[in-house]
């Protein structure tokens, strides 16, 4: 019981204690918390007891809830503060933790017991949420193989324990080429100061001298934004597309072929013609027919758009000098050039009124007006300097512990998510959650944000509402347990507070002077705010089409010629590339979260532009009733009902694309 992790954790907030946490800890804690785990799923199997909700469903939630609390801590720190030691536990993880949960799901006692609950279900007086939770467990069960033979079981377990293997592989690879990655840059020329501040920081980060670009989206975005030295932009975009290709031990292009094969074949064992129609049997869209649909509706007239903006960049880009074509590392720089001229708006002018301080504020501040939530900075020990705590409460009650670690570091996987040391529940007594935001943004003094940077903070603070509003009983299903096209929705409606006159007057204001962004500025701003949406929408949709192209059908041998093979047949302009390309498309490769599912955003994107739009229809971006049914029906919720089901009962029915191209300004409004 010295050990850290395994010991009673007081205080006011019952905070993971950070300080007294040694790498060495981790090891022998997994193992208890394992050790526990098996221990009680096998009293429950075990159990002369008649089944009963009580002593089987509830009894097995409870049973993880050491390993629960273990790996909160160690995923959270592995992800955003990485080290060798931490790497190499996950890599010995990844097949234990898969094994655990394959004999928790082929125990066939266990399962006898959720089956006879299942069978007896209208009879034994179960509340909704009750009735909810047991059908979710007997739906894991059954796909995670609860009912194949014992051959079939056991080769099911391996397919799972190597793709836990492969998917933390591709990970560390992705880490290893962006933390390797450093261009030293000495010609600043057309950099605006936040630009040569940001890439100073990098070269400080990495003990070099000077300024320099990394492959961290908040510095390689601008740069390919603003340097007009076209040889640099080739060189930073050709390393940031090569993430997870360069040959070597980092590849990762036959581990995605091999995940790929092990899903398919995973997929096959249960039933399904494909790992497409397994995983989106239970989200939404149900079908990958129905994904395709929603894909290309919106790919046609992204795609046309695109194409008009790249003949007008191709001129420009013909003007400097340069013979063409136009380029996928001339985009972003052409497209600047075009903002500035045509809607007199540089980006350069905003990020003065957009600091990190600011807009953490901002969001807080809409969190207030829409639910009544306080938040109260916490003087507490965190996992890394850069983190920071607060307590959020309602009327004096305590809701969560809220972290932010905002900041891009070489030990911090890319990307921004959301995550959880603790979860929502009452079973067992009232837990609140503690919850963490995690951005890659570059530093500065002060740091300052640019647009789609503030966008990103207030999309993960909607993630992070989900869990500090979530109001159910069972962690199963709390805050962000739901499906993956409907998780989506309140970090993708979130973000449109952002865009609120009232948000903007009161945040947006010059780090320097105080002053609040001027009118003409704002003008500008929302002249502009569907600038580019061709390019970004082509991006995203062709991402969309490769991972799904990916899990319909026999699996590709060769991933890299499926993808240029899906790019070739709808058309990609060769001026934009991916944003995620196979061999970094950790979504995809990294777990099978978003595995046939990264089409999820647009998906949620659908319901929150139609969302925000009963906001906007009640004259009042902070109307009382709407936020308080948005809470109830959504952001309290959790999984407790169908995502259909949760989003009907807030607008009164389900929404059609047309929201969506609008917002996108895809089609005339």
């Amino acid at each position: 019981m010295n050990n850290p992790l395994l010991a009673d954790w007081g205080g006011d907030f019952r905070l993971p204690p950070f300080a007294d946490i040694a790498d060495d800890d981790f090891a022998p804690a997994f193992d208890a918390a394992l050790a526990e785990g098996r221990a009680g799923v096998a009293a429950i199997a075990g159990s002369d007891a008649a089944p009963d909700f009580a002593n089987t469903i509830a009894a097995l939630e409870q049973a993880d809830a050491l390993l629960d609390r273990v790996a909160g801590v160690f995923f959270n720190l592995l992800g955003s503060d990485a080290n060798p030691a931490r790497e190499a536990l996950a890599r010995d993880l990844a097949a234990k933790l898969s094994a655990y949960a394959s004999e928790v799901t082929s125990n066939r006692a266990l399962f006898a017991r959720i089956e006879d609950l299942w069978a007896r279900r209208d009879d034994l007086g179960l509340d909704a949420e009750q009735a909810r939770v047991l059908m979710l467990y007997r739906r894991m069960f059954l796909r995670a193989g609860a009912a194949l033979g014992e051959t079939e079981s056991a080769r099911m377990a391996g397919i799972k324990a190597r793709l836990a293997s492969l998917g933390t592989q591709f990970t560390q690879n992705l880490l290893a080429d962006e933390r390797d990655w450093f261009m030293p840059l000495e010609d600043l020329a057309g950099l605006p100061d936040f630009v040569i501040d940001a890439a100073r920081a990098a070269a400080g980060e990495r003990g070099r001298e000077g300024h320099g670009v990394t492959l961290n989206r908040s510095l390689i975005v601008p740069f390919l934004q603003y340097s007009p030295r076209r040889d640099l932009r080739e060189k930073a975009y050709r390393a940031w597309a090569a993430r997870g290709a360069n040959g070597g031990a980092t590849d990762n292009r036959a581990i995605a072929a091999e995940t790929l094969a092990l899903r398919a074949e995973r997929a096959a064992l249960l039933g399904h013609e494909s790992f497409a129609a397994y995983k989106l049997e239970t989200e939404m869209a149900r079908t990958p027919a129905a994904v395709r649909d929603l894909l290309m509706r919106v790919w046609a007239p992204a795609r046309e758009k695109a194409l008009e903006d790249a003949e007008a960049m191709a001129a420009l880009l013909r003007a400097d000098g340069h013979a063409g074509p136009l380029e996928p590392w001339d985009w972003r720089y052409y497209a600047e050039k075009r903002r500035r001229a045509l809607h007199d708006f540089d980006e350069a002018a905003l990020k003065p009124y957009l600091s990190l301080d600011a807009m953490i504020a901002a969001a807080f501040d809409v969190a207030h007006r829409l639910f009544g939530l306080e938040f109260r900075p916490l003087d507490v020990p965190l996992y890394h300097p850069d983190a920071r705590a607060w307590e959020v409460t309602r009327g004096g009650r305590h809701m969560a512990v809220f972290i932010g670690d905002y900041f891009a570091r070489p030990s911090k996987r890319s990307g921004a998510w959301c995550s959880t040391f603790r979860g929502q529940k009452k079973l067992g007594g009232e837990q609140r959650p503690v919850v963490v935001n995690t951005c890659n943004f570059a530093r500065g003094n002060p740091a300052l944000l640019s647009w789609d940077d503030a966008r990103t903070l207030f999309h993960e603070f909607g993630h992070a509402l989900h869990q500090i509003l979530s109001d159910v009983t069972h962690g199963f299903i709390s805050g962000t347990s739901v499906a993956r096209d409907f998780v989506e929705l309140p970090s993708q409606l979130y973000e449109h507070w952002l865009e609120v006159d009232q948000v903007i007057e009161t945040h947006a204001r010059h780090w320097q002077t105080g002053a609040p962004m001027p009118a003409d500025l704002r003008a500008k701003l929302k002249a502009a705010a569907t600038w580019d949406q061709g390019f970004a929408t082509v991006e995203y949709v062709a991402c969309a089409l490769v991972d799904l192209a990916f899990h319909e059908g026999a699996p590709p041998a060769d991933p890299m010629q499926r993808q240029a093979d899906v790019l070739e047949a709808i058309g990609m302009p060769r001026a934009i590339g991916m944003r995620h390309a196979t061999p970094h498309f950790a979504h995809v490769f990294a777990g099978d979260g978003y595995a046939a599912g990264y089409y999820s955003y647009m998906w949620s994107e659908v319901m929150d532009a139609d969302a925000f739009a009963a906001f906007e229809a009640a004259g009042d971006a902070f109307d009382p009733d709407l936020a308080a049914r948005l809470e109830r029906h959504i952001l309290s919720a959790g999984g407790s009902e169908e995502g259909e089901v949760l989003y009907t009962a807030f607008r009164g029915r389900m929404p059609g694309v047309d929201a969506l191209l609008k917002g996108r300004g895809l089609v005339v409004a």
